[in-house]
């Protein structure tokens, strides 16, 4: 666990409400552009097949005043015929036009789940320390599943049904311009409903999804966290949490569906009494003999024709705003910059001024091989702007090939500092180099194949050990994985799992003991032969006599590195050439172990208990 510790808010919820939903997914254009040609194609069928369905009340109309009146069988039966074949065609347009957006859209979507895991892998620890992980799980899986479910059908409908309802305005005002102004008179008040609805179900929609998002971090955690649960019999408390959230959940997806409820209701009802109104005034112009039967049964069979795209408004938008809720949220991860991977060679900062010589750190030029830090300042990206730095001023050379202990009291910034060698996050201020060259001019790629690291809680991931421990190194061999098991003197309990080194650890490694996955965190951070090792106390979960053998197999690997040692005990802190003592979040002192002993009151506090024994 990190020995500093910061808070941060969560990520603003309500700034994203306040958006034009067609903007929000115009933004998904880009990763559906290499299939617009099926899109559009796609739509096209199903424009073609809504407008065959509207011939088939002209049809309706012709067989009533022709072969009905007149009592000719043989038209009845042509019109039947020709019935028949346009609902055939409607019903295979229909078909042709799923069948070309299924595959494509599913790719569409694979590729968004793809770009969000690659910029997440690029995005700065400080991101990752923000956002909880199942707020950002839900945004790779149901946001992008509701993303491609408005590709798939709203998207083509609402472009249809548009279509459809102009189409069949043309030819009811065409057959009775009186009965068809009967009937569009809903139209303007269906507007200004439906834009009412769009503006409260998009707040609805994102607050859900939002909630689900905490849902699933509750999940998540309660699984990974399922043994302190059960060993501090906290089962009632974590499912009353659980039972709440799921509470406001429902209470957030009952709204939606009372809000939907409400719309699809007026989209039913004005439509339906427009209708029956139609039906009374064409009737009585039927009787009038102002109007043929056969008009006033095409006029009635296109307006219920009309019926479906008018009824399905309501749920059409409402898919529209939660793609357009999904696509905020998901945009608002990828709208977050990335770090640079190739950074070009910025003009070199002036160092802070060297600490005072009694401190000890020597000399820490921008020249100086090995590991330098100077004038080097910390604050967290989210810390406020007026807060003190975490670390300042922080001045220390660690010679090429020499091991530098960093000691210092819980909070002081020692895991923070190691932190900011591999480039997990940047200085505020001041410079750091690597032989020479400023960090802030290499690539990640570059510094993370010179530095590598051992972190005080060791992460296992769901694969066998080899490949966990060949994570460390990327052209490391089979030699170079049983180097780093004899290091770590791991090869004796991993010799002893089921299939070796091929055996599946498990989600976390929880299946191995703490000083199991401690040891093959440290045989990851030495198989790959770094330059440079930052090590945040590697053996603290180690016995006695296990951590005495790593000690000795780890004396041959830090003759041969760079080495910066995050050091609680004075076992950890023999393993070091010198020692350096961080208070305050300064460079306090720099010396050997008995120097600090003799000379340091509060690395003597800090040592006591066990200096004697380790001196």
């Amino acid at each position: 666990m990190a020995d500093t510790a910061h808070t941060s808010p969560p990520p603003d919820r309500t700034a994203s409400t306040q958006r034009s939903a067609v903007r929000s997914l115009l933004r998904v254009w880009p990763f559906a552009r290499p299939v617009r040609v099926r899109l559009f194609t796609a739509a096209f069928v199903g424009v073609l097949a809504s407008c065959i369905g509207l011939v088939i009340p002209l049809v309706l109309k012709w067989m009533v005043d022709g072969p009905v009146a007149e009592r000719d069988q043989g038209g009845v039966w042509l019109g039947g015929a020709y019935l028949l074949l346009l609902g055939v065609a409607e019903a295979l347009l229909f078909g042709l036009r799923r069948r070309l957006v299924a595959r494509p859209l599913a790719g569409v979507e694979a590729a968004m789940r793809d770009a969000l895991y690659r910029h997440l892998q690029r995005l700065p620890v400080a991101f990752h320390d923000r956002w909880s992980s199942g707020q950002l799980l839900s945004r790779g899986t149901t946001d992008l599943h509701l993303v491609r479910l408005f590709l798939a059908f709203p998207l083509t409908f609402l472009l249809v049904n548009a279509t459809t309802v102009l189409v069949g305005a043309v030819l009811l005002l065409a057959q009775r311009w009186s009965l068809g102004l009967v009937l569009l008179a809903p139209v303007v008040p269906l507007m200004v409903l439906c834009s009412v609805f769009e503006a409260k179900y998009g707040r609805a929609a994102r607050r859900t999804q939002d909630q689900l998002g905490d849902l699933t971090t509750v999940v998540e955690e309660s699984v990974l966290g399922i043994r302190i649960i059960k060993g501090f019999g906290r089962h009632r408390s974590q499912a009353r949490a659980f039972r709440e959230l799921t509470h406001a959940l429902r209470t957030s997806e009952l709204r939606k569906a009372r809000l939907l409820a409400w719309i699809l209701g007026f989209n039913t009802t004005l439509p339906e009494i427009a209708i029956g109104g139609a039906l009374v005034l064409g009737t009585l112009q039927v009787a009038d003999g102002v109007l043929s039967a056969g008009t006033l049964v095409a006029f009635l069979s296109t307006a219920l024709a009309l019926r479906w795209p008018v009824e399905s408004i309501g749920f059409l938008l409402a898919m529209g705003n939660e793609a357009a809720t999904a696509s905020d949220r998901y945009f608002e991860v990828m709208d977050v910059p990335a770090m640079e991977e190739h950074p070009k060679n910025p003009a070199p900062q002036e160092p802070a001024a060297q600490p005072p010589a009694s401190a000890g750190a020597g000399s820490a030029g921008p020249g100086s091989g090995g590991l330098v830090f100077s004038g080097v300042e910390f604050r967290y990206p989210d810390a406020p702007p007026d807060s003190p730095p975490l670390l300042k001023d922080i001045t220390l050379h660690i010679r090429p090939g020499e091991t530098m202990a960093l000691v210092g009291a819980t909070g002081s910034g020692k895991t923070t500092l190691t932190a900011l060698v591999p480039r997990l996050y940047d200085p505020t201020a001041g410079r750091i180099s690597l032989d020479g060259r400023d960090l802030a001019t290499l690539g990640r790629d570059e510094v993370r194949a010179l530095v590598a690291v051992a972190f005080e809680e060791p992460t296992l991931f769901s694969a066998t050990v080899a490949e966990n421990v060949l994570m460390g190194g990327e052209h490391a061999q089979e030699s170079d994985l049983r180097r780093a098991l004899a290091v770590a003197q791991a090869e004796g309990f991993v010799g002893a799992l089921p299939e070796g080194s091929a055996t599946q650890v498990g989600e976390q490694g929880l299946s191995l003991s703490g000083g199991q996955r401690q040891r093959l965190a440290l045989a990851r951070a030495v198989v790959g032969r770094p330059r440079f090792l930052i090590l945040d106390d590697p053996l603290s979960a180690l016995d006695v006599h296990t951590e005495a053998l790593v000690e000795a197999a780890l004396r041959r690997v830090l003759a041969t590195t760079t080495a910066l040692v995050v050091a609680h005990r004075p076992s950890t802190v023999l393993l070091a050439d010198r020692v350096a003592l961080l208070s305050g979040g300064r460079i306090a002192a720099v010396g050997t172990h008995q120097q600090l002993l003799r000379d340091n009151p509060e690395y003597t506090t800090l040592m006591s208990g066990e200096g004697e024994a380790a001196r």
